[in-house]
């Protein structure tokens, strides 16, 4: 029996694929459940149209996340932090003071999208943070940590 998949399911498939499965499996578990609809002749071109549509928005969303990580990529941070004499700060640098810092430069960054490549930084010194503006676009941001 064909269906499409109206949600992610990690042994089938993803959102809008169309597959084929056994009829039980379909009739019984996956239909009821809301997890996926009987691929019908109008249901396929629903279907159809909303992958156009919606790649259309995919399109205009990554152009745009494109041109904020050309923006970017020379953008250097310098984040000051209370430290003791051997240069250890207390506490870390975490994505929040990342934001932050871009927000003052012009750039309205969610810190979840912000990740720093090593675990925590917890000294003085230059590091790197990733920011993924889209799932195909990322850009590498420099920041230096100096004491206050």
């Amino acid at each position: 029996m064909e269906i499409i998949l109206k949600q992610d399911i990690p042994s089938l498939g993803s959102k809008d694929d169309l597959i084929e499965v056994k009829s039980g499996y379909a009739r019984n578990y996956l239909i009821p459940k809301g997890m996926a609809t009987e691929a019908s002749v109008s249901a396929k071109k629903v279907l159809a149209e909303n992958i156009k549509q919606r790649a259309h928005k995919e399109e205009k969303i990554r152009t745009e996340a494109e041109a904020i990580a050309k923006k970017l990529e020379g953008t250097k941070l310098t984040l000051g932090a209370k430290t003791s004499s051997t240069g250890k700060i207390f506490g870390s640098v975490n994505t929040i003071q990342i934001a932050e810092s871009l927000n003052e430069k012009g750039f309205e960054i969610d810190r979840k999208h912000i990740f720093i490549k090593e675990d925590q930084v917890k000294e003085v010194g230059s590091y790197v943070a990733e920011i993924k503006l889209h799932k195909e676009v990322t850009v590498n941001i420099d920041f230096e940590v100096v004491a206050e």
